[in-house]
This record gives structure tokens, C-alpha cells and sequence, in this order.
């Protein structure tokens, strides 16, 4: 016996995001006053179709250059961004319709695994991107230094600028995809999303290379931005079993209502509670600095060096959730430091949701 979705079949996820759009897309199977009777789908249709995109989409997708290489060798071309409202659209759907399919089945419990997957393909391609653009940049940089006045070099300085360029509009676009999937994975599991490894933490001479000056002046002084916050700190610790995600979401937002420019320095745990934490952040907006244990230097003694070293940084608030002894020192450290601290003790948790009891999207 198998489950009758609500969702039609459809060929494709331009289709899909016709349908979802409320358009007259023709699904493969099923009538079209079956999917008109269906209240989810028509309330979804309802308020998509009202929808327009995000700010970050508008930017991602819609503040980008004329021309474009998407290639080495290739031809400068006029290649459009996919619509932001498109991307955003199609994004939900895509996140929606793996939830529907599963629901209510007996292989429920891989939906969640499978939409964390594919939030997590658009990671990896932005992290691929950036050393991409790492690279182009560092070779526009060493370029830039052996100035030479022919038109060879003109063209080439401008050629590899524009590539640098449009790699940096791939990674951003590809980027905003990936958080806005991580708030529908959200949305619909009730946990928030985080990767498995790495961090959500973008003179004389020609004219074409003042302007290859010009964008790796702006690129590093984002890059520094991002990596030396200016804003006050916000301490945050916990230990790796921690579930209730929620609690902790409220805390932090009740913080940055206080502190809107805050940055949150974490304890660089890749599970349990600082993932929560830089979920939160990566939703929110906000930097976050991973202060991870010198255990080469310090051995032992690296995770209570690197608690003192926080509390150096003169935070202006903090939260620690019970962990190990290393949550407890740091906890009495900032006391002692008289840091205003959020203690949260591990049975004050809300009851573990089960795997068969998923949030419907809204």
C-alpha cells in the first residue's frame, strides 16, 4: 500500500515552482481539481503568490554586473541570474515537497536527513566557490604588482578581474539559496540546520588595474570585517547534548534586541549547543568568532586557557549551557569577572521531539 501525496508529480522544478506559484502547470498525474480541493497546497500557492522576494535574494540575484566569465577560455557573455523571486520560490518548494513526500510514511525519518543533504550540496558548492574566488583573487592581486603598460596586459588584468567578479556573484547567490533552504529545513524538521564541517561564517597604471585594485581593496575590507568584528561580544558555551534549540533561539534574540551589533564568540563545539548557536547566527545575521582549544600549545590545560581568554575579551553578556567541567569554569570564570551570564541547566530542556512528529511548514 503506498501514500497518496498531496503534491502532483511533475517533470521538472521549473514545474514546480509554476504549480507552487498557482499557475497552469499541467501535472503528470492526478486532476487539477484534486489539487484545488487540497487546503495545504492551496494556502501555500496563496501566500507565495503573494510573496515577493526577500532582501537578500534582491541583492544576491538582482545587484550584479553586466557581463560575465563563467569559465576559463570562455567568451565574455550577458548571462541573466535566475529571477530572485524564482530561486526563492523553487527553494521552498523543493524543501516542502521532500517533507510532503515522506510524511505520514514509514520512511519519515529520512526526510530529515535528506533535506539536511540537500541544504547541505549548496555548502559545499559556496565553500568550492570561495576557494575558486580565493584563487582568481590572489592571482589578480600577484597582477596587479607587475604592472605593465600593454594592451596585452590591459586585457588580461581585465579579464581575470571579471572572472573574480563573477565568481564572487556565483558564491553569493548560491549562498543566499543555502541559508534560505536552511530556514525551510527548519521550518518543517524543527531543527535548525548546520553543516558537518566548516563555518557559514565575501596606485598609477591602466584603468583596468585601478579597478582590479579597487575590487580587492573592497573584497579584503569585507573579508577583515567579518573576520575582526568591531561589535560588542556575546559570549556562548554549552555542552554536545543539547536539544532543545528553541530556548536558546530566545535567549540569543532577546540579546540582540538589546545588542543588535553584537558578535558572538562560541566555544567551537561542531554539535550540541554552539551548532545551535552558530545556526542562530547564520539566520540572524550575526558574526561569529570559533574560539577553539590551542591543545598543541597548551595540551591539557587548552580548554581552560581559551576560557580565560574569552573573559579577556571584556564580553558583554554571555550564555553557557550545562556541558563539562570545561562549562562550569568558564561559567564561574565570567562570574568572577562579573560578566551579566545566562546559565541554562541541562533538565531544563523542553521534551525531546519525537522523529515521527514533524512541524508542518507555515
Amino acid at each position: 500500500m503506498t501514500k497518496k501525496t498531496t503534491s502532483p508529480r511533475l517533470t521538472s522544478f521549473a514545474d514546480l515552482g509554476e504549480a507552487m506559484n498557482g499557475t497552469n502547470a499541467t501535472p503528470a498525474t492526478g486532476s487539477a481539481s484534486d489539487d484545488a480541493t487540497d487546503p495545504r497546497t492551496a494556502e501555500i500557492a496563496e501566500s507565495i503568490a503573494d510573496a515577493a522576494a526577500t532582501t537578500n535574494f534582491q541583492e544576491a540575484f538582482g545587484d550584479v554586473g553586466a557581463l560575465s566569465i563563467v569559465e576559463l577560455g570562455a567568451d565574455r557573455a550577458e548571462l541573466d541570474m535566475p529571477e530572485p523571486i524564482e530561486a526563492q520560490h523553487d527553494c521552498a518548494a523543493i524543501m516542502a515537497t521532500i517533507f510532503d513526500l515522506f510524511r505520514d510514511t514509514r520512511v519519515e525519518a529520512s526526510a530529515q536527513a535528506i533535506a539536511w543533504g540537500f541544504v547541505n550540496s549548496f555548502h559545499y558548492e559556496a565553500q568550492k566557490l570561495e576557494r575558486e574566488e580565493d584563487t582568481l583573487c590572489r592571482d589578480l592581486g600577484e597582477m596587479t604588482r607587475r604592472y605593465d603598460p600593454s594592451e596585452i596586459y590591459a586585457v588580461e588584468m581585465e579579464e581575470l578581474q571579471l572572472r573574480a567578479q563573477t565568481k564572487t556573484e556565483q558564491r553569493a547567490a548560491i549562498e543566499c539559496m543555502r541559508d534560505y533552504a536552511a530556514d525551510c529545513y527548519r521550518a518543517q524538521s524543527g531543527h535548525p540546520w548546520s553543516p558537518a564541517r566548516g563555518s557559514k561564517v565575501s596606485s598609477g597604471g591602466t584603468a583596468s588595474q585601478i579597478a582590479a585594485l579597487d575590487f580587492l581593496k573592497a573584497r579584503a575590507q569585507d573579508h577583515r570585517e567579518k573576520r575582526n568584528p568591531k561589535g560588542p561580544l556575546v559570549v556562548f558555551s554549552g555542552g554536545q547534548d543539547w536539544h532543545d534549540f528553541q530556548q536558546l533561539w530566545d535567549r540569543l534574540d532577546q540579546i540582540k534586541a538589546r545588542i543588535p551589533h553584537m558578535t558572538l564568540c562560541t566555544t567551537a563545539q561542531r554539535k550540541g549547543c554552539d551548532m545551535i548557536a552558530a545556526a542562530w547566527a547564520a539566520s540572524r545575521g550575526v558574526t561569529v568568532v570559533a574560539f577553539t582549544p590551542q591543545t598543541g600549545r597548551y595540551g591539557n590545560r587548552a580548554g581552560f586557557v581559551r576560557n580565560e581568554q574569552l573573559v579577556k575579551l571584556a564580553p558583554v553578556e554571555a550564555i553557557v549551557c550545562q556541558g563539562s567541567g570545561l562549562q562550569s569554569n568558564l561559567l564561574q570564570t565570567l562570574k568572577d569577572a562579573r560578566v551579566p551570564t545566562h546559565a541554562f541547566r541541562i533538565d531544563g530542556q523542553a521534551p525531546a521531539p519525537t522523529a515521527t512528529k514533524r512541524q508542518a511548514f507555515s
